[in-house]
Formats: structure tokens, sequence, C-alpha cells
């Protein structure tokens, strides 16, 4: 039975169909209509297994899906939406780091790895919002504390600084003592504190008002420039890091992390102003408040039943193994390696066993010399769900500037606006940006939308490096500027090789 937070993060997808996740890619992604509709499919039937019934739940495997076209198409964006979308815990890794058993990299159990760590920070995110309100209170009364000590702290610093008068003291217990009673703070209208004596209810009640008045001016933040000494616990030693060589095996670090975790934790005192003391007790607040132990069981349970694992460049390693040898000998083994963690097997972890039976994997890949039939059947099987992508034409660039939520266009026009200036593109402007992008593309490399963002930084570079000293004066880009400054760079090929 899932927990009640994994249920409630389950019952978040109750709300979305199908139509209403391509709706949410379509606010970021132009096109690829078929990808879209393939994975928006995939994410609803994680809700639907989970409201089989028992006996044939299990036996409900997720479609993993091969996304399939040019760099710079979408592939990476919209299997990283997806997942925020669901919030779901999300990996991005890349087939060509990983080698088979017996050569020096990266074996394919990481990226399990790689996702648990990212349902753990996930996971301890949602706990710390949970509690960020009862931890900030917490914070500033440890401030207080800080800034204004009790009056029982002050009498034992007053006895220790002076020891003729501990000496003539009564000798009492608690709070009293001679010499006109126990000491206190009292603060100035300035925040500005001096000790004076009291009667032991006097001093608790002007403690207790100077201590509200330094609330006050706390929440009001007119101490964050006030010093005070707070206790931090040291970084682990640097020789654990020392102990792990270059390509060493996965759990060589765990087994160097278990070490520093058996190590007595060094605490020193640290003077620092009250911004920096409360970001630092926040940590310890939030560490202390937060059940580390129930993070981990929740974060190792989204693994298993809604955990993404985007799987990019896999045409890197399909193909037959080269006879000569050469980087291409591991090709077939990391596509055996990886059958069966995609099939469905139990990973170690330093948090626990991970099950990868219901782990969704989305695969990518150009595939400009190899093609999917070129992986190992096996692992062809385990990808019945093939989408490919289109190439992206010039009307496809204009809308990738001017409709998704972060267009090129908005982010350019935010930085401007940054100096207190104003961006505006043109509709030839736009028309023009996008015919430059195409013809280049079609002269070199096809790198798809990622061609835009090197026109865009030509065409704005002087702009953005003049921007402080030319005031706050509206800037208009339209057609004719566009062709103007990158007229040389189309032209000369050379050139426009070397920065487009």
């Amino acid at each position: 039975m899932p927990s009640k937070h994994t249920q409630q993060a389950i019952a978040r997808l109750a709300d979305l169909t199908p139509r209403q996740i391509v709706a949410e890619l379509d606010r970021y992604i132009v096109g690829q209509d078929d990808a879209k509709k393939a994975v928006a499919i995939a994410l609803r039937n994680r809700w639907r297994r989970q409201q089989a019934p028992d006996g044939i739940r299990d036996e409900i495997s997720p479609n993993n899906i091969i996304l399939i076209g040019p760099t710079g198409v979408g592939k990476t964006e919209i299997a990283r939406r997806l997942a925020r979308l669901a919030g779901a815990p999300f990996s991005k890794v890349e087939a060509s780091k990983f080698t088979e058993v017996g050569y020096v990299g990266r074996d394919v159990e990481s990226m399990v790895r790689d996702l648990v760590e990212s349902a753990i920070d996930m996971v301890r995110t949602e706990r710390e919002n949970e509690v960020e309100d009862l931890a900030y209170e917490r914070v500033d009364e440890r401030l207080l504390d800080l800034l204004l000590p009790h009056p029982i702290e002050a009498t034992t610093e007053a006895q220790s600084d002076s020891v003729p008068a501990a000496a003539a003291g009564t000798g009492g217990g608690g709070g009293g003592g001679g010499g006109g009673g126990p000491s206190l703070f009292v603060v100035s209208s300035g925040g500005e504190v001096a000790r004076e004596n009291a009667a032991p209810d006097a001093a608790k009640e002007r403690y207790n008002r100077t201590r509200d008045k330094l609330r006050q001016l706390l929440r009001d933040g007119q101490l964050e420039e006030r010093e005070v000494e707070v206790e931090v616990t040291q970084q682990g030693a640097p020789m654990f890091d020392m102990l792990v060589p270059q390509g060493a095996p996965e759990g060589v670090e765990n087994f160097t992390e278990m070490l520093q975790d058996m190590m007595p934790k060094r605490r020193k005192k640290r003077t620092v102003k009250v911004s920096e003391a409360r970001r630092i007790l926040l940590d310890q607040e939030l560490e202390k408040l937060v059940d580390m132990e129930d993070v981990t069981a929740d974060a190792l349970e989204r693994v298993e039943k809604m955990g993404i694992i985007f799987l990019d460049e896999i045409d890197k390693i399909a193909g037959e193994r080269s006879q000569m040898g050469g980087p291409d000998v591991s090709r077939e083994g990391v596509q055996r390696d990886l059958l069966p963690i995609v099939e469905g097997s139990n990973v170690q972890t330093k948090y626990g066993m991970v099950k990868t039976d219901h782990v969704l994997f989305i695969a990518a890949g150009a595939f400009h010399v190899s093609k999917p039939s070129d992986l190992i059947p096996e692992l062809q099987g385990r990808f019945p769900i093939r989408v490919e992508l289109k190439p992206l034409t010039e009307q496809d660039f204009v809308r990738i500037m001017t409709e998704p939520e972060n267009a090129l266009t908005k982010q350019y026009a935010a930085l401007i606006a940054a100096e207190g200036a104003t961006l505006t593109f043109t509709d030839d402007a736009i028309a023009e940006l996008a015919r430059i992008a195409t013809v280049v593309n079609d002269r070199m490399e096809n790198i798809g939308a990622r061609r835009l963002h090197t026109v865009m930084s030509s065409l704005l570079e002087d702009v953005l490096y003049d921007l402080p000293d030319r005031g706050k004066k509206p800037i208009t880009i339209d057609g004719e500027t566009v062709r103007e400054r990158l007229k040389a760079i189309v032209e000369d090929e050379d050139l426009r090789r070397y920065i487009l």
C-alpha cells in the first residue's frame, strides 16, 4: 500500500487527462504532436495502473518510449517538462557515458542511483516546505536567545566576571545573589543592549518586554547587520575525498561517505551577522524537523511507482560491435547491461534496494548513422513505443520565438529589462531570424532550435555590451537591423562556420 504522501502525488495525476498534459506541453514546446500524445498516454497510464485491482496491478508494465529525431527538436524538453508536470522523480543520463562491466567508466546501475538522489531531494524539499513556518519561528527564538541572553545566564556571567562579588553572595540557587539581584539586558530604541540589575520578578517582566521589542526589530529587518556567535558543524575531512581515485567504482564513494558518517562531528563557533546566522540556524532547524528515514522510504517508493529515466543518445550504443576494437567495443555490452534494468531488477543503492519494474524509460536518439533495429532484439522489445519527431521548419522557428512562455525573445527582453530598458522585436525581425536560422541549418549541421541561440546571441551582442552605458532608451529590432548585423556572418562561409 503506498504511503500517504505517495498517494497524494499519484492523486495529482487524476486531474491530468492526456489532452490536458498535451496542452501543458504546448505552453513550452512547439509542434511534435505525436511525441506529446505518446508521453501523455504513458503518464496517464501511471495513474490508471494504481487504480487497477491488486491482482493485476503488478503485471501492468510501463510502455517505454523511443523518441527518434535530430538534435534540437525538443526530445529532452518533452521528457523534462513531463516529469515536472507529474511531480515525478526524473533523471537524465547519456547512454554514451556507460561502459559494460570490466571497463573503466560508469556502470548502468548508476542511472537508478541518480534517480534515487533526485527523489530524495524532491521529497526532502516537500517536507521542508511543510515545516518551514515552524522552522522560521524557532530560528527567530534562537536568534533572540543569542541577541538577548536569559537573566539566569546573565547572572552566571556576572558572577564569573567578578570573583569578590561571587564570594560575598549568599549562594542561593536559581537567579538570586547578592549585590542587587539578577542582571538583565535592556534594549534601546536603536537595538543597543545594556546590562542592569533588578529584583527577580521585575527582572523577568522587563526581560519579556525587552525580548518583545527585539523580536519586533528582528522582524522589521533592523538587526540584520548585528553580529552573533553560532555553533556550526565543520565539513568532513578532505582526506576522505582523496581515497576515491578517478574512475573508481560506484561503491567506493558510498564507502567513504559511510566512513564520514561514523566519524564524530566537529563543531566550532563562528561570529557572523544575523542575516547569515538565520541561514545557518534554518538549516539546523529543518534538519531537526524533517525525518530523513521517512523521506528515504517515501523517495524509494516514488522511484518505484513514478520514476522516469530519460536515456539520451541511445543511438550511440546501437550497431554491431567493431571488429577492429576501439570505442565501439562496448556498444553491445552496454545494451546487455541495460537490459535487466529496463526489464525490471533490484538495484542496490546507499538508501536501500530499488525495484525498476515500473520505472518509465524514455530513450532518445538522432539515429543518423544507425537505426532502432540495430539495437539488440531483447532491448528493442522493451521499448515498444517509437515516435519520430519532425525536423523544424522556418515557420516552426517563428512560433518558437513567439508562442512558448519561455521563448528566446521573452528571455532576452527580461535580461534587458534588468537594466531598465525595453526590448521589442517586430514581426519582420522574427521572420528574418527564422529564415537565417533555417538557411544556416541547411548549409551546415542541422542543430534544430539550438541554432536560434547562436543567431540571437550574435544579433544582440553589441546591444548587451553597450546597454549599461546607453541609458534606458527603448530598443526595437526590425528586419533591416537583423539583416544589417548578420549580413557579413551569413555571407562569409568561413565566418559563418566559426560563429553560427
